[in-house]
């Protein structure tokens, strides 16, 4: 087991295909696509050099600028901050460089297949990360009301945590055909995931995480109930996600995405500063040696968007804070949806209506840290009870409680090197209550918080340097960590996901794609950021009148066979 409440099932069939996140609202293989060697399609000649602006420089943008970049378009890429968006590594002032901190994604599941095409083009390496019980992890304390377990396993915990890992998996088995969705996801069985997803959306886009859990026999204890919202599965304690759409939390065990988790060796936001720099071998119209920074004067982005409006010719202007005006036959916006309604000054005419209802009903989910630099991985050394004798146990251990920090994170590079702990990881409420204080205030109260459950432990003493903090909610071009659908939400999602087809929108709707990963499926995901950036390079593509090779469709090509479902309206 690598979770505290592990992901469903021990799944009996450990030799069927590995699990993908192909779907299951849309069953596309794009880890195929990315895989064929005919590429992802090309245009036509007439339109080599033609530029395309891409809105914001996080991963799905930097994604889309390469593979557009390939097919030989000229992306123009505006950043308002800096490249990597939520892919965000920082270091600690006065600090030996190698020691960083993920100030957002920093875990990524095996099905992200997707995004392993690109770790893997760029050469960056992953290793397991430390989350709850993992085989990573040394050993975990799970600290709820004042009492705390120690345990290297699952088994370790007393009785009624496995009662709550039996009462999940009866749950997802009567509620959710999970094992029948799981197998057809692994054979990428198409047929059978839309018959099962077809069936469930109508059945469960009203009820909340919640509502699916006190519906279940299996967790009719209230007991139950709240030790499985404060220590939950996988990652930790799901009860931040209680209010949301259970369809959301559905589409993360199916495809095992909180499971099984890989850290990027030297930091997530090397990806897109790679793709930037990267000079691909394949590429269109553009000389050998040509990268997305080449294209760029200076070798930067162009700046923050300020303004986007049609124009004659169903042109797309952008105005950035330069004050520079261009004017595109296509552009992709990537940022962060809600920056369409404060941020950047918007017509009414880049989006359908109903479009617009869909990214003002967005629901973002609020995410604070807080990490310190430490002189050397301490949590190793054993401790002893006392009398002095050993007891055989880490001194400290991957922590997950009630208390302020909720999840502590140990990370380190060796015994004898400098590590980090990530003090708090923590979402929505009680992410809020950190927002008003200041970096180090925040450290005095995780470490006072850390102090209850580790009495002997001296952890200031380790600490090197002066913590880092972020808060999502607070930061001026994210205003959020990332999209969560609520009940009744799936309809917007299907609007943005779909946008990319355009040749059902009117003429005067068409040439503006949305990606990112709140317009995917699964938000929060590093893969729906690429998947959504995939999507946008067919649609530009096709906008411009080009087509894929008939021996490797994309997702727009296979559209009508894997739309995702369409509920009535009325």
């Amino acid at each position: 087991m690598t979770s505290t409440v592990p992901n469903a099932i021990e799944h009996a069939a450990q030799q069927q295909p590995p699990i993908t996140m192909f779907g299951p609202d849309f069953p596309y293989a794009y880890d195929d696509f990315l895989a064929h060697p005919a590429g992802l399609g090309q245009v036509p000649a007439t339109e080599h050099g033609t530029e395309v602006a891409v809105v914001g420089g996080g991963l799905s943008g930097i994604v889309a600028a390469y593979e557009l970049m390939k097919m030989g378009l000229r992306p123009v890429v505006y950043e308002a901050d800096r490249i990597g968006g939520r892919l965000r590594t920082v270091g600690f002032d006065g600090c030996d460089p190698s020691l960083t901190a993920e100030m957002g994604a920093m875990r990524f599941p095996p099905s992200s297949t997707a995004l392993q095409h690109y770790i893997d083009l760029v050469g960056l390496r992953t290793r397991a990360f430390p989350n709850p019980l993992a085989e990573a992890t040394p050993s975990t304390v799970v600290d709820l009301k004042g009492e705390s377990h120690y345990a290297e396993t699952l088994d370790d915990l007393p009785q009624v945590y496995r009662d709550v890992a039996d009462a999940w998996a009866r749950c997802l088995e009567e509620g959710a055909d999970f094992s029948d969705m799981n197998r057809a996801l692994r054979e990428r069985d198409v047929p059978r995931i839309r018959e099962i997803w077809s069936r469930l959306v109508e059945k469960l886009d009203n009820q909340t995480f919640y509502g699916f859990l006190c519906d279940s026999p299996a967790f009719k204890s209230f007991r139950h109930r709240e030790i499985f919202g404060q220590v939950g599965f996988g990652t930790g304690g799901w009860d931040t996600d209680f209010p949301n759409s259970i369809l959301e939390i559905l589409r993360v065990v199916y495809t095992e995405a909180d499971d099984h988790h890989r850290g990027i060796v030297g930091g997530s936001q090397q990806l897109p500063l790679r793709l930037w720099e990267r000079e691909p071998q394949k590429i269109v119209h553009w000389p050998l040696g040509t990268s997305l920074r080449s294209l760029h004067p200076g070798g930067e982005p162009r700046p923050a968007v300020t303004r986007l409006n049609r124009t004659a010719g169903n042109r797309i202007t952008v105005t950035d804070a330069d004050g520079d005006i261009r004017t595109y036959r296509a552009a992709v916006f990537t940022a962060q949806s809600w920056m369409l309604l404060s941020k950047i000054a918007c017509d009414d005419s880049l989006f359908p209506i109903d479009h617009w209802t869909a990214i003002e009903r967005t629901h973002y989910m609020e995410s604070s840290k807080l990490f310190v630099p430490v002189d050397r991985p301490f949590w190793l050394d054993k401790a002893v009870d006392d009398s002095g004798n050993p007891t055989g146990r880490d001194v400290m251990s991957m922590t997950l409680t009630d208390r302020m920090t909720r999840g502590t994170y140990l990370l380190d590079d060796g015994p004898d090197r400098p590590a980090v702990i990530c003090l708090s990881y923590t979402w929505c409420d009680d992410s809020l209550k950190w927002l008003p204080l200041s970096a180090n205030e925040r450290m005095e109260v995780m470490l006072k918080s850390l102090g209850e459950i580790y009495p002997k432990v001296d952890i200031r003493k380790h600490i090197i340097g002066n913590p880092v903090t972020v808060s999502w909610e607070n930061e001026p071009y994210f205003m959020g960590a990332f999209k969560a659908n609520l009940p009744g939400h799936y309809r917007y999602q299907r609007r943005l996901f779909t946008h990319f087809m355009q040749d059902r929108l009117p003429a005067d709707k068409r040439g503006i794609f949305l990606a990112g990963d709140d317009i995917s499926w699964t938000a929060g995901w590093a893969e729906g950021a690429v998947q959504t950036a995939l999507n946008a390079v067919w649609g530009v593509m096709h906008h411009l009148g080009g087509e894929t090779d008939p021996a490797n469709p994309g997702p727009g090509d296979l559209y009508e066979e894997i739309a995702p479902v369409e509920l009535p309206e009325d």
